[in-house]
This record gives C-alpha cells, structure tokens and sequence, in this order.
C-alpha cells in the first residue's frame, strides 16, 4: 500500500528546561515531551515539580503541547491528570497525559480519557496495542523503537503495520526511543505522523558537517 504524503511532526523529548531554552526558539518543533526517567535525569522530582511553572515555561518557548506522564500508585493518576489538564488550560498549551501499556495503568485511562484532555499511550512494543489504543481512544501511541531493537523486534515492520492500523483513525503514531538521525530518517520514510527525540539528536539535525562547512566557506 502506498504511502500517505504528509508533515511529520516533531517533538523535543527531555525534562531539561535548557535544552528547551536552547531549541525550542528554532520553531521546527510541535511540542515537548517528558518522562519520569528524563526528569530524574534533569535532576527533577516529579513529586516536587511545580507544574504551572513548567506550563508556563513551556507555552513561553512556542510548545503547542507539552507531554508528561503519570507516576506513583495508579489510584492517584485521574486526580493528578486533571489537576494538569486544568494547568494547562488555565495557560492557554495542550497537556498530554502518557499511560504506560501495562494493565494496572491502563485501568485508569477510561476516566483520565473521560477529562477531555488529550492521550498518549506509552512504552508500545508490539504493533497488535494499536488495537488497544484506537479502542480507548486515545490521541497518540508512541513506539519504544530502538528498545524494540535491542530486543530482536523488527521495529520498522513493527511501526509499519502500526501506522496502517491507524491511518484512518484519530490516533497518531508518536515515534519514540530514536537513537540517531539515519533512525529517524527510516521512521519518516515509513509516513510515521510524528516523531520525538532527543536534544542531542535534534542537534545532529540541524548541525550536519556539510552545511556547517559551506555556510563557513561562503
């Protein structure tokens, strides 16, 4: 079947709020995406996090979204998702609230899905969980396709079937776990909706040795 023509959309994926500072200017990007894990790695705690203050920061920056994750026990997600959706409207930016696909989290979707607010299903290794992500409706899966990789799955056939499985559905292919430019390049050959990756990725994009050298040379 052939390929869809379209503009993939792309997203900065890190907690750190510099590397936004020093990216998000450039416009070529849709929204910003978060994790747990990034905002350990940014030296934050998703416990401590003053979540108006990142909004804000973000929608400052040009974001039209900004994604973050639940976290904790699983009983507290839907208070803690609409606490944020009311944040972001509050400041005028589209929050994302990501569900890991395992069962105790998928569980409380229906009633964060029932907010009102944009979803994104999370942590998807297999092609057959768009099945459950068109069924709950949510607006975005995103595919962990080099950890795909690293455990023998043919990503890229993985990801194929999945944007099959949802060309004629709301729910958007939201690429994730990409390691290199050459892996993006082969995500967005497949007519994968959108993309995230991180800084130093975006950075390879933008920075590429040829152009750096004509542009000096000229």
């Amino acid at each position: 079947m052939a390929k869809q023509r379209h503009t993939m959309k792309l997203y900065l994926d890190t907690a750190n709020t510099l590397e936004w500072d020093e990216l998000m200017p450039l416009g070529f990007f849709e929204g910003i995406t978060t994790n747990p894990l990034l905002a350990q790695k940014a030296d934050l705690n998703c416990t401590e996090i003053n979540w108006r203050d990142i909004y804000s920061r973000a929608f400052d920056l040009g974001a039209k979204e900004l994604h973050v994750q639940v976290y904790g026990l699983p009983k507290n997600y839907v208070r803690w998702a609409e606490t944020i959706y009311e944040i972001a409207h509050s400041i005028g930016i589209d929050a994302v609230i990501k569900v890991p696909l395992v069962e105790p989290a998928l569980r409380a979707f229906p009633a964060i899905k029932a907010l009102g607010g944009k979803t994104l299903l999370t942590a998807c290794y297999d092609a057959k969980q768009a099945l459950i992500a068109q069924s709950l409706g949510a607006n975005y899966l995103a595919p962990y396709l080099a950890r795909m990789r690293d455990l023998g799955i043919n990503d890229i056939d993985q990801l194929s079937t999945m944007n099959q499985l949802t060309l004629a559905s709301p729910c958007s292919i939201l690429a994730a776990s990409i390691r290199s430019v050459a892996h993006l390049m082969e995500i967005a050959n497949e007519g994968t909706p959108c993309a995230m990756f991180s800084a130093n990725i975006a950075r390879e994009l933008i920075n590429g040795p040829n152009s750096v050298l004509s542009w000096i040379t000229v």
